[in-house]
């Protein structure tokens, strides 16, 4: 490959800390200074393309502003998920007052990280697999790039390769999209990396005995084994509920049977104010559906937000034509042969040419033996290692792991935790000792609001919220016991992303300076930064 050495900028240009998009003859690089050094790599984000120079840089840290996906800018190298790939980097020199950057001719927007191929003669163990969803996907590769190079089998019960399940809800319902468009890698990436993928049913885990067994009652020996089936959607247990046209939204097949009902459909309804639904709701009145959303609750969100941003979701779902019936539910459906229409508790009839139902998912767990489930929901307990018996871990919506921030037993049902999670299990599996103790981070996108959320509360004695609701743009921090747990907020992109810093590191202010409202976030991080040099 040819390279050209290319001025991009002045050495006085870059503060330390600072890092900045350059255009170069219609190529975009990010250069950066830590210290008295610089660096220079891909300036968008490798997961939807963010420019990172709106993200922030801690320490060797790049973290995009968009999904808090890291990666290293001395090596371009990926830290966290829900990027898959690393950045490319490309060699910086500093000439008097200039800095040089030597770039390809063809510049790549990606790398993949480095990773070794399977080699019998050099490992012959087998690691499995079981769901090939966020958190396996995540788990397949890291064993790879941490220097597996025995076996690495996924089993999964879907016939499709790891695709984003977070799209299904969003673009991929607002449009009608092909199933690649969803797939995170190639068929030729997994035989590149020598990663087997099988669609083989799976019966029973005995965990004592290292052994899985199959529907047509072959059985597998494992020398490490990652559970992370995540869960199955629960369905409505009322009269109708087997009519045509009532789906749940977990899989691309889902998307894809509601896509079909919406084109000929003027009516929907969506039974539950959770994120599928709430998003689905979102989706569909943008495909010109007039959407009734159904749920027990006196505004969206009130669980997890708080009633103040719950309502602030209901006036944008308002102003876009959605309809609400809270405080009541589904009694039961009506339809000759598909729903035509739901009957609520309240006693209202709802025009429903479709129906799609968000009430939550259920862990799939009762294939395993020799492991401890818990009795409210049957997730998965293990320590703070991921582990729930000898070689044998878990990760994703099935497992409940003690939270580092509090300690509790917690399980989260996040896209990118479920990532982070298959990422440390992997390196586990190896031999590793690694405690997870990353902060939870989610994203939602419903019309034209851009949802972020970093940490976890499950109850609050406190939501201090900072900025206007009525436009969108607000930090809302919830806080119990004195301790700021989480936050959510909207166009406040940067501002999160250092408080998700803050949190890693324990270094968050007082609630009392909370309070106050006058807090620089990035200059903060920043300063704890220097205290910590």
């Amino acid at each position: 490959m040819n390279y050209k050495d290319v001025r991009i900028a002045n050495v006085k240009d870059l503060e330390n800390g600072e890092m900045r998009q350059v255009s170069v003859e219609d190529k975009q690089i990010l250069v950066a200074r830590v210290g008295d050094k610089y660096f220079a790599t891909a300036a968008h984000c490798t997961h939807y393309g963010a420019p990172l120079e709106k993200g922030i840089l801690n320490g060797e840290k790049i973290v995009c502003p968009w999904h808090n996906a890291c990666f290293n800018v001395k090596s371009g190298k990926l830290e966290e998920p829900p990027a898959m790939d690393a950045l490319p980097r490309f060699s910086i020199r500093v000439e008097g007052e200039d800095l040089i950057v030597e770039l390809p001719e063809e510049m790549p927007a990606q790398r993949t990280p480095e990773m070794v191929k399977y080699n019998p003669q050099q490992d012959n163990r087998t690691f499995v697999i079981l769901g090939a969803g966020a958190a396996g996907s995540m788990a397949a590769e890291s064993l790879r790039q941490a220097g597996m190079r025995g076996k690495i089998i996924m089993f999964t019960r879907e016939d499709i390769l790891p695709y984003d399940r977070t799209a299904l809800s969003k673009k991929y319902l607002q449009k009608d999209s092909e199933k690649d468009s969803l797939v995170l890698r190639s068929p030729e990436f997994y035989q590149e990396w020598d990663i087997e993928h099988s669609h083989k049913l799976v019966t029973k885990v005995e965990a004592a005995k290292k052994t899985i067994t199959f529907a047509d009652n072959t059985t597998l020996e494992y020398d490490a084994l990652l559970v992370a089936t995540g869960g199955k959607p629960r369905n409505l247990k009322v009269p109708g509920a087997d009519l045509n046209n009532i789906f749940t939204l977990r899989k691309p097949e889902d998307a894809d049977k509601i896509v079909a009902a919406a084109k000929n459909a003027k009516t929907a309804v969506v039974v539950g104010s959770s994120f599928i639904g709430m998003e689905a709701a979102s989706s569909l009145t943008q495909r010109g559906i007039k959407v009734t959303v159904v749920a027990p609750g006196t505004v969206p969100f009130e669980k997890i937000l708080g009633k103040d941003i719950g309502t602030m979701f209901r006036k944008l779902h308002e102003k876009n034509g959605v309809s609400f019936q809270m405080g009541t539910k589904v009694k039961q459906f009506e339809g000759n042969g598909k729903v035509e229409t739901a009957v609520l508790e309240n006693g209202d009839r709802l025009n429903a040419d479709l129906v799609v139902v968000g009430v939550g998912v259920e862990p799939v767990t009762e294939f395993l033996q020799g492991v401890q489930l818990n009795e409210k929901d049957n997730s998965v307990n293990v320590n703070e290692y991921l582990q729930a018996a000898d070689h044998l871990y878990v990760a994703g919506d099935i497992a409940r792991f003690p939270y580092a921030a509090t300690g509790e037993p917690t399980r989260i049902e996040h896209w990118r935790l479920a990532q982070q999670q298959g990422r440390i299990a992997a390196h586990n599996m190896m031999g590793e000792k690694i405690k997870f103790a990353s902060v939870p981070f989610f994203w939602s996108g419903q019309f034209d609001l851009k949802l972020r959320y970093a940490g976890h509360a499950e109850n609050w004695d406190d939501i201090i919220i900072q900025g206007n609701l009525d436009e969108q743009e607000f930090l809302a921090f919830y806080v119990k016991n004195n301790q700021v747990l989480a936050v959510a907020g909207s166009q406040r992109d940067r501002d999160i992303a250092a408080i998700t810093e803050l949190m890693l590191s324990q270094q968050m202010p007082s609630c009392d300076e909370v309070r106050q409202g006058k807090i620089n976030w990035v200059e903060k991080l920043d300063s704890q930064e220097l205290i910590a040099g």
